[in-house]
């Protein structure tokens, strides 16, 4: 089917051609002309928090929005001063008439702005200098996302609003979650981090492929994919909320797997014009060959991206569908756009040869080459390069198990952004907790409602018992009065959102704490709820924990499958999962070292260390188990091949990855230099991924592909390709190949086998 589809597109490839010409234009036309925005919403269906935003929600409007800190610190005297303290009460009172703010000092308190603070403990007692008031907006981070394209002058008009205090000398400072949806942190080289990729690709394809127009055949292809899928996404946002990091991580991947998909077809294709095939033959065959591993591999990818899905967490299964998104428009272009490129470049696809490049790689004569010589030494000595690889890997993975897994806040943000500089006031003048207050949410039973003065004692008893638990530094209860349905109290932790110790402050909340302080108060335990935004971030970093072997099982199932029917082996699909998961733990120790230890961390522009986020190794394993099967189905099939051909394990070895290192190492650098590229974004997640993703290629395009895997086949032997003949017998055969007219027959199951991927 790939054969005929590849012929009919190169014999008519100006309608294929025009055809994605179109499509892209006009997606990338709406997409321009209707732009939205991202959102990180982290919603947690089944949680407590969840819970007790939706109540929040339902009968508290004014407590479900958007938070935000304001906070102030006079460049002299105490904020109380009377300049410094008429020029805050002005910024506050502008500030609450800014359109969607609620206001800052609830009006039926009838009290001036400085008065609150000193009411409600908004002045810091280490600090008098400083003062921070909640800000409280009536939309959701969400909704307030959306309302930037209709209402973009907010962030000004809050800006405008503190102007007063700046006249003062007074500075003023808005950060906590407002402050993330209005303020991207920027880098210069971040801003052209597709750029920087798409150049590192050029240089090593050039190297690779010794000729201009070969060159930029898988760059074209490549952009054109991830440019129509970036449009598409831009498009789904209006309809769906999306992630700040999804479409980053998106382009991410499509331009990493886009330009080596499009390199596999394109050196098969070459490799069939040196051979004497017409252009139409060579690109048929290119794509039954090369272009069946591609649908493979990227199908793989998906699959595991899709697996996020089994998280039940809405944010992380967005960030996996708008991945595999990427993957599958890059998949479509390598299958449809590059034939009918190949198909109108024909023979013109090797002009311009580099002068320094004497030799093809599709002529060399590849016994002669510094991969062969490589895989005699491998071949030689498995029994020496086996375990020394493995403890290299090992070793790598090892800081490991000290890996602190959560979600950075904004003390780990530039520091020179709004959201960073508000946090370190917060802290210095209050307390790390205080830029992670709790909210435990109690709906009021109808015995309370009624009685005003038993109400007003119950929330005294409950806020006295709250005060009294380890890890609280401050309470403050609120009603939702006239209604007083609900009842809210603010509790301000000892320590920071990201600190292990709040998390273990929630969990005593939930379990002991508020059951024992309503005790005796009419509310019932079972109807008061642990909420806020730091609880949410808790209970999304333990949703992940509880579901992280649940989905490394199915993806470990799944790939054992397929690779089974694909080799006909027990023991190839072990091995492939068992140095997936070596890579992988090497690449998140490495991210321990840097990111947790602070290892190098100025070399990727880390100011500091910070909490690994907890969605980033799940999402790295999503990715890089796909990934890796590009390597292991390109590189095992070639190995395959020979030994059917000869029945001799050593040399099927030593062909293979002879004839596999060179494309190996230049499809696993291009990767590579397109995930490094994104390190240079300021956000500290996006550098995990972006640092995570390239060790993680690197060590299995060297360490694992190039020594442990031909090492163990060749201590394993024949014992590599035993399948029991009853499985053999059910299994369905699945080939990434399709066999060529001359193949030679397989005596172990009948199959034929082809010129490999």
């Amino acid at each position: 089917m790939l054969e005929r589809l590849g012929r009919f597109a190169a014999r008519h490839h100006w309608w294929f051609i025009g055809a994605w010409v179109a499509l892209a234009a006009t997606v990338g036309v709406l997409a321009s002309v209707a732009k939205a925005d991202t959102t990180d919403n982290f919603t947690i269906p089944g949680t407590e928090s969840q819970t007790a935003a939706d109540t929040l929600r339902a009968d508290f409007p004014a407590l479900a929005g958007t938070t935000g800190t304001l906070v102030f610190q006079a460049a002299s005297g105490a904020i109380t001063d009377p300049a410094n303290a008429a020029a805050v009460d002005q910024a506050v009172q502008n500030v609450s008439k800014v359109s969607g703010v609620e206001p800052v000092v609830p009006a039926e308190l009838n009290m001036q702005p400085i008065q609150f603070a000193q009411a409600a403990g908004r002045i810091s007692t280490t600090d008098p200098s400083i003062a921070y008031f909640g800000l409280q907006f009536s939309e959701s981070a969400s909704d307030l996302a959306k309302t930037i394209n209709d209402h973009p002058n907010v962030w000004d008009d809050i800006e405008q609003a503190l102007a007063p205090a700046e006249q003062a000398k007074v500075d003023a400072t808005v950060g906590g979650a407002v402050a993330d949806i209005f303020v991207q942190p920027e880098s210069p080289l971040s801003e052209h981090a597709d750029d920087i990729g798409l150049g590192l690709a050029v240089v090593i394809l050039l190297i690779a492929l010794g000729a201009i127009a070969a060159t930029f055949v898988p760059i074209g292809v490549a952009l054109f994919g991830v440019g129509t899928a970036a449009a598409i996404t831009t498009l789904l946002e209006h309809s769906f909320e999306i992630g700040t990091i999804a479409p980053i991580l998106g382009t991410m991947l499509g331009l990493g797997v886009g330009i080596d998909y499009s390199l596999f077809i394109l050196s098969r294709y070459r490799q069939g014009l040196l051979e004497g095939r017409d252009p139409q033959h060579a690109v048929g065959r290119a794509m039954a060959t090369s272009g069946s591993a591609v649908l493979f591999a990227g199908c793989t990818v998906c699959l595991a991206m899709l697996s996020l899905g089994l998280m039940g967490v809405p944010y992380v299964r967005t960030l996996g569908l708008v991945s595999g998104l990427f993957v599958v428009v890059v998949v479509l272009a390598a299958l449809t756009f590059l034939p009918a490129v190949l198909g109108a470049l024909g023979t013109r696809v090797n002009k311009g040869k580099l002068p320094w490049h004497r030799r093809t790689t599709e002529t060399a004569d590849v016994s002669r080459t510094l991969s062969a010589r490589w895989a005699h030494q491998i071949a030689r000595f498995p029994w020496i390069f086996a375990p020394l690889s493995l403890i290299l890997l090992l070793v790598l993975a090892a800081p490991l198990l000290k890996i602190q897994t959560g979600f950075p806040d904004d003390g780990s943000a530039p520091t020179d952004t709004p959201q960073r500089q508000a946090y370190d006031l917060v802290e210095r003048g209050f307390g790390p907790g205080a830029n992670g207050p709790l909210l435990i949410v109690a709906d009021l039973p109808a015995s309370l409602t009624s009685d005003p003065q038993e109400l007003t004692r119950s929330l005294q008893t409950i806020q006295q018992e709250l005060a009294k638990v380890p890890g609280v530094q401050q309470v403050t209860p609120i009603t939702n009065t006239p209604a007083n349905t609900v009842a809210v109290f603010l509790v301000v932790p000892t320590t920071g959102p990201d600190d292990e110790a709040t998390t273990q402050l929630v969990e005593d909340l939930r379990d002991t704490a508020v059951p024992q302080a309503v005790n005796g108060t009419g509310i019932e335990p079972s109807e008061v709820y642990v909420g806020g935004e730091t609880a949410v971030l808790i209970d999304l970093t333990k949703r992940i924990n509880e579901r992280l072997f649940v989905i490394i099982g199915t993806v470990l199932l799944g790939s054992f499958i397929l690779l089974m029917m694909v080799f006909r082996s027990l023991f190839v699909p072990f091995k492939a999962a068992l140095m997936n998961l070596l890579s992988i733990g090497a690449a998140y120790g490495v991210l321990v070292a840097v990111f947790n230890w602070g290892w190098g961390r100025g070399v990727i522009g880390l100011q500091e260390t910070v909490t690994i986020a907890s969605f980033v190794p799940i999402m790295m394993f999503a990715i890089l188990f796909g990934l890796s099967m590009d390597y292991e189905v390109f590189l095992l099939s070639r190995i395959r091949e020979e030994y059917l051909k000869s029945g001799d394990s050593h040399n099927s070895v030593v062909v293979g990855l002879s004839n596999t290192a060179r494309v190996i190492t230049a499809a696993a650098s291009i990767m590579i230099a397109v995930f490094l590229a994104y390190v240079t974004n300021p956000s500290p997640t996006v550098k995990m991924i972006g640092l995570g993703l390239a060790v993680a290629v690197f060590v299995d395009a060297t360490i694992v592909r190039m020594v442990l895997v031909p090492s163990t086949m060749e201590l394993v032997g024949k014992a590599n390709w035993w399948l029991p003949k009853w499985l053999d017998r059910i299994l369905p055969d699945l080939h990434v190949d399709e066999p060529e007219p001359d193949a030679v027959p397989d005596e172990h199951h009948g199959d034929r086998v082809g010129a490999g991927v």
